[in-house]
């Protein structure tokens, strides 16, 4: 017996070693340079993923005439905001910006000189590069499934040059690099506002420059609903940008280099998680009751809803503040969708719904759970964002629109913009250009 209590206390001892060990320990300097930039690079290219969770939302949710061609967008679109962020937008955004409006328009980043590695530093300069600029190309993702159907793709792809090289990092530079956000006490940690209803505003200003597709409302006011070509791909689309939403708001963290950090990491996954589950319970159980049958489309919208929403604050709530922040979200969703479409705008994947509607809600309600936050600075945000986003945006879009055209003819429309842009189709088997063998 002796013996036996002797090892327990032996045991206990080691567990408790074990246990403050951590909390205690110094973590070496160069030990944090690697885990803070592995969290960087590991979330950077869970976020680069969502560029293909959202092509293959848009690509469920568009007629099968023109899935290859929002196929091709979002390709295109993501490759462009990767040349424009290193061209010019990472310098807007972060070189220099000191509580202005918006920083250097070159440096050695625009050149191609990636700064040599200095491991006195937090984290490799490259990693946060890499990180910054998936974002950069999750606000033009957001654009794409809004404008479906009916815009040309060569105004489309030159909006999203503007956006991804200007417009996106000046916005960004006001809160994230320093700028006069920032200093106001503006809270918005991975982005509600400054990735969700920016992307929110421009598809926005967008859709109602641009006009609705061909037969979607009536001249006595109606509505005519345009299915999808593939509900399990745009499902598919939404796990994948769920999985992504870890990296998304994980890394926005910024460390993983601490006990602290890994905790806070932690704690962020699981709000993020609790919250889009939340948006989709919520759509769930709100259609059935409005409509008296369960929409998918609104499930899946819920649960991007529910993740644009807890994307403004994921560390601060308690999980229950996560699921009612998401299914907060959820519920205004469902409300949104029908309300566009009653004011004509048509938002073919309901993406102003869920990335602007949910992305200001999102920002909103961060006091709730963070006591350095003020509506009043929270208010003041969203309402400059929107400014500069709407004036930017509708220039931009009404000059193309006059110069160029934005908008495809109505015979390229009916027959889908594949045909009229792309000369192929996504599914040739089941469209005109099938034969029989």
């Amino acid at each position: 017996m002796k013996l036996k209590s002797t090892l327990w206390g032996l045991s206990a001892g080691a567990v408790a070693l074990l246990v403050a060990g951590p909390a205690m320990a110094e973590v070496p300097a160069e030990s944090q340079f690697v885990f803070n930039s592995f969290l960087f690079l590991v979330c950077g290219f869970l976020v680069m993923f969502m560029a293909a969770g959202f092509a293959m939302l848009e690509a469920g949710l568009v007629r099968t005439k023109n899935v290859a061609t929002i196929c091709l967008k979002n390709i295109s679109l993501y490759s462009v905001a990767g040349l424009m962020y290193w061209v010019i937008g990472y310098n807007l955004m972060y070189s220099g910006v000191d509580g202005g409006y918006f920083g250097t328009w070159f440096s050695p980043w625009s050149a191609g000189e990636v700064p040599t590695a200095d491991f006195a530093g937090a984290y490799a300069a490259g990693s946060d590069w890499f990180f910054q600029m998936v974002f950069c190309a999750t606000t033009a993702s957001i654009v794409s499934g809004t404008v479906a159907e009916r815009i040309k793709f060569w105004p489309f792809m030159i909006f999203i040059t503007v956006l991804t090289g200007v417009i996106y990092p000046i916005v960004g530079s006001w809160q994230w690099g320093g700028g006069f956000l920032s200093e106001a006490g503006f809270n918005d940690f991975a982005g509600s506002t400054l990735v969700h209803s920016t992307g929110g505003w421009a598809a926005l200003v967008g859709a109602i420059v641009l006009g609705a597709r061909k037969g979607k409302f009536g001249a006595d006011g109606s509505i005519h609903p345009m299915p999808g070509s593939n509900l399990p791909l745009a499902t598919l689309g939404t796990f994948i940008l769920w999985l992504g939403w870890f990296g998304f708001n994980g890394g926005s963290q910024l460390a993983l280099g601490s006990a602290a950090d890994a905790h806070a990491v932690s704690n962020i996954f699981i709000n993020t998680n609790t919250a889009a589950a939340a948006g989709v319970v919520a759509a769930v159980v709100l259609t059935q009751i409005l409509y008296k049958k369960i929409d998918l489309t609104m499930a899946l919208n819920g649960a991007l809803a529910g993740l644009v929403s807890i994307t403004a604050e994921p560390l601060a709530p308690s999980i229950g503040q996560a699921a009612l922040i998401g299914a907060v979200g959820g519920v205004l969703v469902v409300i949104a969708v029908p309300l566009l479409d009653k004011l004509k705008i048509d938002d073919v994947v309901g993406a102003v719904s869920v990335h602007l509607v949910a992305g200001i809600w999102g920002t909103m309600i961060v006091p709730l759970s963070n006591d350095g936050a003020s509506y009043g600075a929270q208010a003041y945000g969203v309402a400059a964002v929107a400014v500069f986003t709407v004036v930017a945006s509708a220039v931009l879009w009404t000059l193309l629109k006059v110069t160029i055209g934005i908008r495809a003819s109505e015979e390229d429309e009916y027959n889908g913009l594949d045909q009229a842009e792309l000369g192929l189709e996504a599914y040739p088997e089941f469209g005109h250009g099938s034969q029989k063998i």
